[in-house]
């Protein structure tokens, strides 16, 4: 009896030595995985606040539909960064963390550039039986995304309508009719060259009269629209027109030069 006794003592003995070793290697391993896991709370949020940083970016030449763009090009490319825009100081302030303010300001140094302008010369040469009667140069300033009208001639009056007729104050209701030469161009960048859209409208009074009213003038217009690329420095023949009331032809001509 005394020997089994002694041989239950030994066992047990191993049995809590083994489990102590084990408890010892758990609580070893617990401290060395809560070492190597980052810090959660407080801490974290502040240690990424202080990562941001903030600049604010001035737009050079973006006018307000162009900075909308730059805005909603700067959101896509950089989702996780704060935009706003400030119309009335033409800026952008950015809040995020450095890589990405760097991004936006290499981002708008690349679009935000000024319109380039152009010298847009359209000659009008005339015909008369194959033969060159005359020439003008109509010189316009054009830059890119904008549109300029050139008007030369008169205002014609046309009544349209007599307050109180009949009676001695009676007035007349008058508009006026733009006759002569009226010139529209508008530039796009297009690749290497440029997307010129020009309308020419050539018009003139009639000697007949129109049989709506005896005060009603009859005007001729002929009109060409056209749409083209321009190569600076290369002439380009847009086309010709029909003189109103006449015989003879305009031949059209433009050519584009940069302004420095």
């Amino acid at each position: 009896m005394r020997i089994n006794g002694c041989e239950d003592g030994s066992r047990m003995t191993s049995v809590v030595r083994i489990l102590a070793l084990a408890a010892t290697i758990l609580t070893l391993f617990a401290r060395s995985a809560g070492a190597q896991t980052p810090a959660s709370g407080p801490g974290t949020a502040e240690s990424q606040k202080s990562a941001e940083a903030y600049r604010t970016l001035y737009l050079a030449s973006a006018g307000q539909k162009d900075a909308e763009d730059v805005l909603t090009d700067l959101r896509n490319m950089l989702p996780r960064t704060k935009l706003f825009y400030i119309p009335s100081q033409s800026a952008i302030s950015v809040r995020g963390n450095p890589e990405d303010i760097q991004l936006a300001q290499k981002i708008l140094s690349d679009i935000d550039r000024s319109a380039k302008t152009y010298r847009l010369t359209y000659t009008i040469t005339e015909m008369d039986d194959g033969k060159q009667t005359g020439k003008q140069d109509f010189t316009l300033v054009v830059s890119s995304g904008a549109r300029t009208v050139l008007k030369q001639g008169t205002k014609v009056p046309v009544v349209t309508g007599v307050f109180n007729e009949g009676s001695s104050s009676a007035n007349s209701q008058v508009q006026y009719l733009d006759v002569g030469l009226n010139l529209e161009a508008s530039l796009e960048g297009h690749g290497d060259g440029l997307r010129l859209r020009s309308k020419i409208e050539q018009s003139r009074v009639a000697e007949e009269k129109s049989g709506v009213g005896m005060q009603d003038p009859m005007v001729h217009q002929t009109t060409l629209e056209e749409i083209s690329t321009l190569t600076p420095g290369k002439p380009l023949l847009l086309g010709s027109l029909d003189i109103p009331g006449t015989a003879r032809r305009q031949q059209i001509e433009v050519i584009s030069e940069p302004v420095p």
